[in-house]
């Protein structure tokens, strides 16, 4: 695959004459399958895979650094509103008011730059809070 050995290469993970990368058979199917499906060139196809996961694994780190920014608190009550919590039934929970629950859920969508409870929800989606019920 030149493309890899291309990327490898710009990257500074290429060393001259040892093979540094080999995708996997079942793979490299998969991938010409979807590349004839849309009538595209398989490097095409690679190249726009491998972009959006580097999207989403960057925003996935972003997502956490943002999360480490918060405060346990502000943890807790984010992970409750993630599972559908009211801010009323966060307040009976954590054992606080209305309003510090509010406003503690308020911060965190301030910190991950959201302007709502369903927009955090939803950049949180695939996240797992179970372990906060």
């Amino acid at each position: 695959m030149l493309f890899w050995n291309e990327l490898l290469h710009n990257l500074g993970l290429r060393i001259p004459g040892k093979r540094v990368f080999a995708m996997d058979t079942d793979l490299a199917d998969l991938v010409e399958d979807l590349a004839r499906q849309e009538n595209r060139p398989t490097n095409d196809v690679l190249r726009d895979l491998l972009s959006s996961a580097l999207q989403q694994r960057d925003l996935a780190q972003d997502s956490w650094q943002r999360w480490l920014s918060l405060s346990p608190r502000e943890q807790q009550v984010a992970a409750l509103a993630c599972l559908d919590f009211t801010n009323r039934q966060i307040a009976a929970r954590l054992v606080i008011s209305v309003d510090t629950a509010r406003t503690h859920m308020k911060s965190a969508q301030r910190k991950f730059d959201v302007h709502s409870k369903a927009e955090l929800r939803r950049l949180l989606a695939g996240w797992d809070f179970t372990a906060w019920t």
